[in-house]
């Protein structure tokens, strides 16, 4: 019985640490000068249009099955690990945008600091697209418009 007490509490902690993890990613993003907060968002849009690239459409996450859902959470942490040690901290905030957002469809409990991520990204000025339109030709992809967001946890 108490092997399945800490096991519950283990499994709680690590709940938590994702929420905590994502709030702490929302209130950076309410903090952040706009200038900032744009830079985020096209990082964001930019791994998205990637994603899509690649034949993965990120804004249907909530759809995909769970080990679709945990083999991208697996190589979305290896990619944001290898950007933050290349010091590339605004990309990796893009796709780390998007790791929470498949954590919240793991774990419905993280969800609310997603959407208030979302919110704030959306909220964000039209450098956005600029900034995006740089990112994809420095990588050699095609121009795009209009701003990707995870169904079901955009923010309201």
């Amino acid at each position: 019985m108490a092997g399945t007490d800490f096991g519950r509490w283990k499994q709680e902690k690590a709940v938590q640490a994702l929420i905590d993890e994502a709030r702490a990613m929302a209130d950076r993003l309410a903090e952040a000068k706009p200038h900032a907060a744009e830079q985020h968002a096209a990082a964001a849009q930019f791994w998205a249009r990637a994603y899509l690239a690649e034949g993965l459409d990120l804004t249907t996450l909530a759809t995909w099955k769970a080990p679709e859902v945990q083999r991208f959470v697996r190589a979305a942490q290896d990619k944001i690990a290898a950007l933050r040690k290349a010091r590339d901290y605004v990309s990796s905030d893009g796709l780390a945008t998007w790791l929470h957002s498949a954590r919240a469809v793991q774990e419905p409990r993280v969800a609310p600091a997603v959407r208030d991520i979302w919110a704030h990204l959306s909220a964000t000025g039209q450098n956005v697209e600029s900034m995006l339109a740089d990112l994809l030709e420095d990588a050699g992809m095609p121009a795009a418009a209009g701003r990707l967001t995870p169904d079901g946890l955009a923010g309201e």
